[in-house]
């Protein structure tokens, strides 16, 4: 925010109400100059920009992070023409992106020490426990993550310890052991590869940033077409 100049309106758009409506009120006391317009919504799904009262020249849409990874490259494809039809003629695209770099340096992140990655990766069987009325013997399951070169992801898992059976809502699942839930997929992209992606979603690559060790990218797309 604080690098933006000429900025009139800023549309946070998250899916926590409440997180949303305390940081857009500490938002518009620290910005008082810039509207701010908070939209709670899935950003997966159609939804509309609120109209600021102050005249703009253009829409520019920052998504932060690597999260883009996380989808499949036909489902990344989508969410980038939506992006495009949002921002219109003239907007543009502030995406970071996770490179692709040696298997041992990608399977470092993800099993990290600390086990920092594990400790997320558990916490969607305690949060179905408490969400969906699920009895997950949490202790029963370890976290494994592995880098698919072929395929350009990282593949989270959740592997069972043991036979063991799990209700879920009423509905029974068992489990063999060394049988593995699926958690999360994190697509790795060269420059040129995901600027193709996006040059098919109608966007048009104009600079890019990285770190020293090109680990990471941040790009910067215009809107070529709507």
């Amino acid at each position: 925010m604080d690098a933006l100049s000429d900025a009139v309106a800023y549309v946070p758009v998250d899916i926590s109400g409440e997180l949303l409506r305390q940081s857009s009120q500490e938002l518009a006391r620290d910005y008082p100059q810039i509207q701010i317009l908070p939209v709670c919504a899935d950003f997966t799904k159609h939804f509309a920009l609120p109209l600021s009262t102050r005249a703009a020249t253009h829409v520019a849409v920052y998504f932060p992070g690597s999260t883009i990874g996380n989808f499949l490259p036909s489902r990344a494809a989508e969410l980038l023409r939506r992006i495009a039809r949002l921002c219109g003629a003239g907007g543009g695209l502030l995406i970071g992106i996770d490179l692709k770099k040696d298997a041992a340096t990608i399977e470092a992140a993800y099993n990290d020490r600390l086990g920092v990655t594990a400790e997320f990766n558990l916490n969607l069987l305690h949060r179905m426990n408490r969400e969906l009325d699920a009895d997950f013997d949490v202790d029963q399951f370890s976290h494994q993550a592995r880098y698919d070169g072929h395929l350009g992801r990282v593949e989270m898992q959740l592997v069972s310890r043991r036979a063991q059976a799990v209700t879920i809502g009423g509905q029974a699942f068992e489990f063999a052991p060394g049988e593995t839930i699926c958690t999360e997929y994190s697509h790795k992209y060269t420059v040129s590869q995901f600027a193709a992606i996006a040059a098919a979603a109608g966007l048009s690559l104009h600079n890019q940033w990285t770190d020293k060790n090109g680990y990471f990218a941040v790009l910067h797309f215009a809107v070529a077409k709507v």
